[in-house]
């Protein structure tokens, strides 16, 4: 894409040494284009909007008045990183942001010395912006260190802990609150009402910082003005709040709140803060989508919108009717609405995904009984196991690598106590574009180490709607169910619920040649591959779709391995641990002898592409399949006779 007619400021910026030299009157304009940028860009290569344009200001006046990479600066969440990375070297890349081996979605710090630490998971910043802190004043480093949390981060309970160690360390770090009260969905929870309520006491903060700035030029020739400033600042307190501030309660110093997309009154405050020791928290108000209509006007559309129009910000949709299957999200949120409709003990929680994961499908018909508890996966799961405890039957819908916040609350307060909570892991297996930090490859792995808990993995629609069911029905215990990102493959998958006996596979296709067991959504990826090398190789493979990792079914295995010397499983997920691994335990458990080849995701981390692109390079596309059958089975070639 072209950018240079105009965008003669933004040209000429490579770094951000070549920032500060173009000057502080001209913030604005880099400001402008470079909202423009990410607009243009996004419009063809999408990704994730409407944060990146909220902070354009923050993120010029940042880069401004710090000296990166030398400074750290952290971007909690990440996906708000746009405008950093095309002022640090990336502008002329950009275009291959999320593309299959191009640059990241998100700060990784093998891409960029100006990515301080890897950020993908939210409420991470503090944390480990503490850490580089600490580290610096025991190396003996003079530098200064930056956390931007937002976009919903603040909620995390891992954002309090660093808060509270900040505040207990006296670190000296600058922690920037980008408060624009959404993260995906609207934010919700007290701490929302709490930011609104100093928000509005302008009278407070106005005055407080008149008060700071003015003791600030008085202590460079009367030491200790500050200090001064602090006693008549709590005093004043009292008199203008009706309650104190929590981020002074923890020790930091409170400025703000201030207009997050006045750059030039940003630049002049930053420089000021940079120059004051200890935790310090600078509270910004800014709106999401800031620069295009559309995306101010509906937030959580243009979160991470597609393609659209660059010019009108109207979306490019993607038609689908009735001849084509749903998204796997849809199915799940259409069924639980139907389940909970006949079953009055169903309740659904989410933490901060409601529409990413379509339950906002059942919040609109139930409020009362549907819970965004905000970017807390922890307290989603404790939260569920208390519903549970009362006889509820919580479906606890969690992207599934987000569910790996939560490994120890699955484990001690769910499945030890043998509690009904149906955990719903939405975007299981590798995802696509967002990367590493998002694959949700562990989880078969993880969850087949707990007792007492059931883990499956639907193949299609239908099966994800009738586990659904087979989940409320009775108290089985803890009860996962683990289903991908994208669309499904059944067009007609709105059948008649129906029970399934648990730990039972299915035979997909029967065989003499070779089996192939497969879990979850990646049967469908063999059985493209088994109908190829069918009817062009002549290979007949027998096909099975295991449905459940825990409990497995072991007189399937038996007869498997009895009949087979020669199988392959198929998963989406890592091999070390996963499915394939049950089986093999299975095998020498049992004293079978045979070959085995697992496929999956290998012991490593899987970068960014398309969902196609990385089912290749991890080698169980349907290429990669058929490719693995021909070194135990050779094609065969029939002659015809004249």
């Amino acid at each position: 894409m072209d950018h240079n007619k105009n965008k003669s400021l933004l040209n000429r910026i490579n770094h951000p040494a070549d920032l500060k030299q173009l000057g502080r009157e001209n913030l604005p304009a880099i400001c402008s284009e470079l909202r423009q940028f990410i607009i243009d860009e996004c419009s063809s290569n999408p990704g994730h909007l409407g944060a990146s344009l909220g902070v354009v200001e923050l993120t010029v006046a940042l880069h401004y008045t710090f000296d990166t990479p030398k400074d750290a600066l952290i971007w909690d969440v990440g996906h708000q990183a746009y405008g950093h990375k095309i002022l640090t070297g990336r502008k002329n890349v950009f275009h291959t942001n999320r593309k299959y081996k191009g640059i990241s979605g998100f700060p990784k710090m093998s891409e960029s010395p100006y990515d301080a630490f890897g950020t993908g998971h939210s409420s991470t910043s503090i944390s480990a912006a503490i850490g580089i802190a600490v580290a610096d004043r025991l190396k003996g480093i003079e530098r200064k260190v930056v956390a931007v949390i937002g976009d919903g981060a603040m909620t995390a309970g891992l954002a309090f802990e660093g808060l509270n160690n900040a505040g207990m360390e006296k670190t000296n770090l600058l922690v920037i609150l980008n408060d624009n009260n959404i993260a995906i969905d609207p934010n919700t929870g007290a701490l929302k009402e709490y930011l609104a309520d100093i928000t509005t006491s302008r009278t407070y903060n106005r005055v407080k910082n008149e008060i700071w700035h003015l003791f600030g030029k008085i202590n460079k020739i009367a030491p200790h003005a500050r200090d001064y400033a602090r006693k008549l600042e709590n005093g004043l307190k009292s008199i203008l709040m009706h309650q104190s501030n929590l981020f002074e309660a923890l020790s930091f110093r409170y400025f703000g709140p201030i207009d997050g997309h006045d750059v030039l009154h940003l630049a002049d405050l930053l420089g000021d803060l940079k120059n004051i020791p200890g935790p310090k928290l600078l509270h910004v108000l800014t709106t999401k989508g800031k620069g295009l209509k559309q995306a101010e006007m509906n937030q959580t559309v243009y979160h991470a919108p597609g393609i659209f129009d660059k010019n009108t910000g109207e979306i490019h949709r993607i038609s689908r009717d009735v001849h084509e299957p749903k998204l796997f999200q849809d199915v799940f949120g259409y069924s639980l609405l139907e389940l909970a409709r006949s079953n009055e003990r169903i309740v659904g929680i989410t933490p901060a995904m409601a529409t990413g994961c379509s339950l906002n499908l059942m919040m609109a018909e139930m409020p009362d009984r549907t819970f965004d508890v905000g970017i807390a996966e922890q307290h989603a799961v404790t939260f569920s196991a208390g519903l549970a405890s009362q006889g509820l039957v919580p479906f606890c819908n969690i992207y599934s690598s987000f569910m790996q916040r939560a490994f120890d609350q699955v484990i001690h307060d769910v499945a030890l106590q043998k509690l009904q909570v149906v955990l719903c892991l939405d975007r299981g297996g590798l995802v696509g574009p967002d990367g590493p930090t998002h694959h949700g490859v562990f989880d078969l792995a993880y969850l087949r180490s707990i007792p007492n808990i059931i883990v499956s993995a639907p193949m299609d629609e239908v099966d994800l709607r009738n586990m659904m069911y087979t989940a409320q029905l009775k108290n089985h215990g803890p009860f996962a169910i683990r289903y991908p990102r994208g669309t499904g493959v059944v067009v007609d998958w709105k059948k008649p619920f129906r029970e399934i006996e648990l730990g039972k596979a299915r035979l997909i296709k029967e065989g003499k040649d070779i089996a192939i067991l497969t879990i979850g959504f990646a049967g469908n990826l063999a059985a493209e591959a088994i109908k190829k090398l069918s009817e062009e190789d002549h290979i007949d493979v027998e096909h099975w779709d295991m449905r459940f990792v825990k409990p497995i079914d072991e007189d399937c295995l038996h007869n498997v391995f009895k009949r087979f010397d020669k199988i392959i499983t198929v998963e989406d997920g890592v091999i070390a641990g996963g499915f394939g691994s049950a089986v093999l335990e299975f095998m020498s458990d049992h004293g079978y002898h045979a070959r085995i080849t697992r496929l999956g995701v290998p012991d490593r981390f899987i970068d960014h592409g398309s969902q196609q692109d990385l089912y290749s390079e991890c080698g169980f596309d349907p290429d990669s399949i058929r490719k693995t059958v021909h070194v135990f089975v050779k094609p065969r070639v029939l002659f015809r006779t004249a």
